[in-house]
């Protein structure tokens, strides 16, 4: 049994952190609106602050929704940096700027404790079913010392190489879903508006080599019409805006990732930043003049 330190109970933090409660480990908490009732009964700890935390914990987690929170909460008045020391371990799973990930890592083990960077995918659902995928960047030792934590939480756990890279695999899969979740709507919006089912379409795409978990998943949202998150817009813009700005300091250029960011804002333009990034297909609609689920006017002639 160890004692585990987890920073920041959102809509993923909360059932992550308590996987590891359940997993025998004694949870300190810490969130700016309180640690949640029912992760107390749960028996979980409530602490003060990021310190305190840091302090009775041999590992700290943290889940946070961007850079400068991660920054706030482990160098700011009251942070995790304060309650660290040798032989203390620091994992944060947020999903954030690779550049900064390594310069938060170089700080923290300057204090004597370790530092692992360990992005998640899966959403929601993953979060609440333990099936995340994980992907880790850090020393091979230290990510064999904290991996019983983590497969308490994920599925596919996946050390990808040295600190920051884990960040690096997840702005990957953030481009790689963006550009997927447009490709969909873009061919279901085709379908519809042409005449065609859209829902009998993408059965038919599901048996072939078009099939993903997104055509899947977010194909059938998309034909529903069911945009509650799921996976902010914004949150999805935020992982984008890291993969461009990665992309420029390396000198390259991104540009379907730009258009995916592209029409992500109008969304947030029509007040959908708290989407689910499925609704991307409402941009895709309003450029067709024509929503999924209408009927389509007679070809002309």
């Amino acid at each position: 049994m160890s004692k585990i330190g987890f920073i920041g109970l959102g809509v993923m933090g909360k059932p992550m952190a308590l996987h590891l409660q359940q997993g025998g480990h004694t949870v300190f908490a810490h969130t700016r609106s309180g640690v949640p009732q029912d992760l107390l009964d749960a028996g979980m700890q409530s602490r003060d602050s990021a310190a305190d935390v840091a302090r009775e914990a041999d590992v700290i987690v943290l889940m946070l929704p961007d850079t400068p929170d991660v920054a706030r909460v482990l160098f700011g008045e009251r942070g995790v940096a304060e309650g660290l020391s040798r032989g203390k371990t620091v994992i944060d799973m947020s999903s954030i700027s690779p550049i900064e990930t390594r310069e938060f890592a170089a700080r923290v083990e300057q204090l004597g404790a370790e530092y692992v960077d360990a992005p998640v995918s899966g959403g929601e659902v993953g979060a609440k079913a333990a099936t995340l995928s994980i992907m880790c960047g850090g020393k091979q030792e230290v990510f064999d010392r904290v991996l019983p934590l983590l497969q308490l939480m994920g599925k596919n756990i996946t050390l990808v190489g040295n600190v920051g890279d884990g960040q690096v695999a997840k702005v990957a899969n953030q481009v790689i879903v963006a550009l997927t979740i447009e490709a969909v709507g873009e061919a279901l919006v085709l379908a519809a508006k042409a005449g065609a089912d859209p829902a009998r379409v993408r059965q038919a795409l599901m048996g072939g080599f078009a099939s993903s978990r997104i055509l899947e998943v977010h194909g059938e949202r998309m034909i529903k019409r069911t945009f509650d998150p799921g996976f902010r817009i914004e949150l999805h813009q935020k992982d984008l805006n890291l993969a461009l700005s990665t992309a420029k300091a390396l000198g390259m250029a991104l540009p379907n990732t730009a258009s995916a960011q592209q029409l992500f804002s109008v969304c947030v333009a029509q007040g959908g930043g708290a989407w689910d990034h499925s609704g991307m297909v409402r941009a895709l609609e309003h450029m067709a003049s024509f929503q999924i689920g209408d009927k389509p006017k007679a070809a002309k002639a």
